[in-house]
């Protein structure tokens, strides 16, 4: 069986994070991500803004070091 190309290693990897993902939902959703301290949210009537930039920024900070200490 040939070896798979960078590429489709890494879609099969995305796919089975979004699997696992899937899965553990009822747990994943009751973690404070998405709500944390920071995170922007407007609220009007018939309207809501929602913003989460501390999310995203730990979220980047996460993954950068998952991905430099899978480079060494």
């Amino acid at each position: 069986m040939p070896s798979m190309g960078g590429m489709q290693r890494i879609l099969v990897i995305l796919g089975l994070v979004v699997l696992l993902a899937g899965l553990f939902w009822p747990w994943l959703s009751k973690l404070p991500f998405g709500r944390l301290p920071g995170d922007i949210v407007i609220e009007r009537p018939g309207f809501t803004f929602f913003f989460p930039i501390t999310t995203s920024i730990l979220f980047s900070l996460v993954l950068t070091l998952i991905f430099w200490l899978f480079r060494k």
